[in-house]
């Protein structure tokens, strides 16, 4: 733009120049060489007049940019030394603040180091306690090995103070046969293993539903299926009791798939019935590891319509120990829209992000768990805020073990939607019947004989009473 205004500046001047020179050649009859110095006087004239304009021009603009970076670098240094103030007061408050917390500290220094000693001063007494005890229970061990009836002084494996004593066989008093544990005590565990593979067999695995509400409004949301088994002597065994057992006569995928066929069958009589209740069907590690998973798989594929409904539940400490198949069994049962829970928490550090990405939508975490100050003390995060934290992920806190009001209105601190436990209601059995269809005695069967399942299609009612209402 610059150059084109100056070209016609130029132009105007050298026009103008021109026609002084014709002015002059024709008004005053001056000659033509006369003339021409005219006009080229004039222009040069005109010349020096534009460059003196130019310079005078740019020397002002120069002038008024000269003033303005002035203004901005005073503006500057006003902004910079407000800033060192201000940065001179925040290390003064800073100052001020770590002197008050080290003064505030000592006195809580001071009590742990008094804590410390006292706790060595009663470490040595307990120490010297022990010895004392030691001492005794030699010299009572010396004192009844001649009493009538006793056979001896054996001590407690890890424990050198405590004695236990053994008694000789009698008919008031039998000795406990060592290798049964509490659980057992009543039946031997051959005979347990024996009734478990006959029930198995038979499929007369029982289904016992534990309710799982919404808090605090305590709506029916959701059940658990418990599995239980009864011995020839008709004690109810849980699946706590014998699930070792289980696992040593390699009858854990059986009962598993023996569980899910079953689960199927009542979710698809809650569908039937308009009722929106999903069901946690419990599952181990092992199944998803079984050779035979591939017979669970098409248990699945037949009954995706009911995907929704029905959430496999697997321990924390099974899927801790999850490997590269298991892994890939919960896949292909993700795929297949299935949704996962974890339960039996012995401790909070819990990756949402990796759970959600297997599939895992639900954890269910001991109420107890919740409140225990060593609980939270193993974790990544402060127990109140843990539900928020899984359900950034998807993922729905459900607390259980709960056995009374006060641990409902606890919870409500810790933002947990949902709640099971004896309070609510135990674990009952469904009314007897309730699963007898065709299909099912086939699923069950199948499931004994390791055969492929057929999917369900008729239904019995169940009853309400027995299905374990809040």
């Amino acid at each position: 733009m610059v150059r084109i205004s100056a070209f016609l500046i130029a132009a105007c001047m050298v026009l103008i120049a021109a026609l002084l020179g014709a002015v002059v050649y024709a008004r005053f009859g001056f000659t033509g060489a006369e003339s021409a110095l005219a006009g080229l006087g004039a222009l040069t004239a005109f010349a020096v007049y534009y460059a003196v304009a130019a310079r005078r021009h740019d020397r002002l603009e120069s002038s008024n940019q000269l003033a303005k970076l002035a203004r901005g670098s005073g503006d500057l240094a006003s902004q910079l030394g407000e800033f060192g103030r201000r940065l001179n007061a925040i290390e003064a408050k800073v100052e001020t603040a770590v002197e008050r917390a080290v003064a505030s500290s000592q006195p809580l220094t001071e009590e742990v180091e008094r804590l410390s000693s006292a706790v060595k001063a009663l470490s040595g007494s307990v120490t010297a306690h022990e010895a004392a005890l030691s001492e005794h229970a030699s010299k009572r061990a010396v004192e009844v090995e001649d009493l009538p009836g006793i056979v001896g002084v054996e001590r407690v494996a890890n424990t050198p103070t405590v004695a236990r004593l053994q008694f000789a066989p009698s008919a008031s008093r039998p000795v406990p046969t060592n290798g049964k544990t509490a659980s057992f005590a009543r039946s031997d565990r051959d005979a347990v293993t024996g009734a478990l593979r006959k029930a198995v067999a038979a499929g007369e695995i029982e289904l016992h539903l534990q309710p799982v509400v919404t808090l605090p409004q305590r709506k029916l949301r959701y059940y658990e299926a418990l599995a239980r088994f009864k011995t020839d002597g008709g004690e109810l065994i849980a699946a706590g009791e014998f699930l070792s057992d289980a696992e040593v006569a390699a009858l854990v995928p059986k009962i598993d798939y023996l569980a899910a066929a079953r689960s199927v069958q009542i979710v698809r009589r809650l569908l039937l019935q308009k009722r929106e209740v999903g069901l946690f069907c419990n599952l181990t590690a092992a199944t998803l590891a079984d050779p035979g998973f591939s017979k669970f798989l098409e248990l699945t594929d037949a009954n995706r319509a009911i995907a929704a409904a029905l959430v496999f539940e697997f321990a924390q400490s099974a899927v801790r120990a999850m490997g590269a198949i298991e892994h890939a069994s919960l896949a292909a049962l993700a795929d297949r829209g299935f949704r996962f829970s974890m339960d039996n928490l012995t401790d909070l550090r819990v990756n949402a992000r990796e759970l959600n990405e297997r599939g895992f939508r639900f954890v269910k975490v001991p109420a107890p768990l919740l409140f225990n100050r060593l609980g939270a003390m193993a974790a990544d995060i402060h127990p109140a805020d843990f539900s928020e934290s899984l359900g950034r992920f998807g993922i729905d806190l459900i607390a259980d073990r709960i056995e009374n009001e006060n641990t409902v209105i606890d919870l409500l601190d810790y933002d947990v939607r949902f709640g099971q436990g004896v309070l609510f209601s135990p674990p009952r059995p469904l009314r007897a019947g309730a699963l007898e269809s065709a299909d099912v005695k086939a699923d069950e069967q199948n499931a004994a004989n390791g055969a492929e399942a057929a999917p369900a299609a008729s239904f019995t009612p169940l009853a309400r009473a027995g299905m374990g209402h809040s």
